[in-house]
């Protein structure tokens, strides 16, 4: 059975709504996608620009409770807290934390392998016959390491990646530099993972899958959505700064900003938010040839078609956006550390908001009978996994089955 025209209002133009709208359009809908911003300007704009299918595994692994209180007070870990922030932040802390033991663990990472562990097949299947594919790159994804006992040290994380068949080569000594020449003599190990890939462009990317959809007569507005609009329990409009939208379906995708709107559906979701930051370093005296994680860092630097992007850095503090210092002086020693020899033109830093759920785990899926549909909370994947949410919404609105079990991602799983 199909549903092909049916009028549907997807909230948000980052990837995740990008490409719902784009798939919901192909697959014959009426569709009609509404941000208050520029499509591709939020967290879509200031990733890493991964498409990082072996980021498989949860934020909270074992062990994190005992080691996350040394984190915060070490200055040189890429973890930060606004304190005054803590005591509104401890539920959600706790709810983290228990998702932590290793069942839970490895069943969170079979999941996020189910829907992000295709990453690079999606986002062509995505882009495919439009402008937006010129700015999928394939590439390996390299992990740095300072030598072999440090890697060993994340034994567990590479053991439960293999166990889901992510092995990565290694590569040893002066041959790390062969490799990445940018790269400190102090790097003496690389893991690098084959079949990756990276958005040269995220913001553009984005505006072109957009630009696709409208052409294909789909409709974007610029506008702010403040409510949903229910009869019997079922939505029939979506209420913006523009009016109200008549619709028979309506998607949620609006990151951290959809905590607001769930509850207006009668649901609490503890949705936190990350606040993430990047310098992109422009016109680079150097680049690296592949998309690196700086293992003990915790920030990726990436060839991008803006520089050299290097992002990372987790700072818990709420909406504000106003940077903070201490993240980026530490994101800027680290690059110097790691790549002695960089120079650019001109840095551009940014701060923008990861949505982040305590499980690790987006919402995929219809929030009760409402007929509206979750597609957010994807942490630090969304880029990587956006391809694939917007196909399996569309896919759930359409009236077509998923081929994988969406149980995990429910967005009523937390009451």
């Amino acid at each position: 059975m199909t549903h092909s025209k049916q009028n549907i209002v997807v909230v948000g133009a980052g990837i995740n709504g990008a490409a719902t709208a784009l798939w919901l359009r192909r697959a014959g809908c009426e569709v009609t996608l509404v941000d208050k911003a520029s499509p591709g300007m939020g967290a879509s704009y200031g990733n890493a620009c991964l498409l990082a299918s072996c980021a498989i595994l949860p934020n909270a692994t074992p062990g994190i409770a005992t080691k996350a209180p040394g984190y915060l007070r070490d200055p040189e870990f890429p973890l930060f807290m606004q304190w005054a922030h803590l005591p509104r932040l401890l539920p959600w802390l706790l709810k983290f934390i228990s998702h932590s033991d290793h069942t839970r663990v490895r069943n969170i990472t079979q999941a996020l392998s189910h829907l992000i562990g295709d990453s690079v097949e999606q986002h062509k299947a995505l882009a495919a016959g439009t402008p937006a594919e010129r700015w999928i790159q394939e590439t390996d994804y390299l992990f740095a390491y300072k030598d072999r006992a440090a890697f060993e040290k994340d034994k567990y994380v590479w053991d439960m990646r293999a166990d889901m068949g992510f092995v990565p080569d290694l590569v040893e000594g002066a041959a790390v530099q062969e490799i990445e020449p940018i790269l400190s003599s102090e790097i003496r190990l690389l893991a690098v993972n084959k079949a990756h890939g990276f958005i040269l462009n995220p913001g553009s990317y984005v505006q072109a899958l957009v630009d696709t959809f409208t052409e294909m007569g789909g409709r974007f507005v610029q506008t702010a959505v403040h409510d949903f609009e229910m009869t019997g329990g079922q939505v029939t409009g979506v209420l913006t700064d523009q009016g109200r939208f008549d619709c028979d379906r309506a998607v949620l995708s609006s990151g951290i900003w959809s905590k607001s709107l769930a509850r207006k559906l009668g649901i609490a979701v503890p949705l936190e938010v990350e606040r993430g930051y990047h310098v992109t370093y422009r016109n680079p005296s150097v680049r690296t040839n592949h998309p690196v994680m700086i293992a003990d860092a915790k920030f990726v630097a990436t060839p991008m078609d803006q520089g050299l992007r290097c992002a990372g850095i987790v700072e818990f503090g709420g909406l504000s956006d106003q940077k903070s210092k201490a993240p980026l002086a530490l994101l800027r020693r680290k690059v110097a550390e790691v790549f002695p020899d960089l120079t650019a033109d001109s840095e551009e830093e940014w701060l923008g908001f990861r949505p982040t759920l305590p499980d690790s785990l987006p919402m995929v899926g219809e929030i009760g009978s409402s007929g509206v549909y979750a597609a957010f909370g994807h942490q630090h994947i969304g880029l990587t996994g956006g391809a694939k949410t917007g196909r399996l919404v569309a896919d759930l609105i359409s009236g077509r089955t998923p081929n994988i079990d969406l149980a995990p991602y429910h967005p009523q799983r937390f009451g």
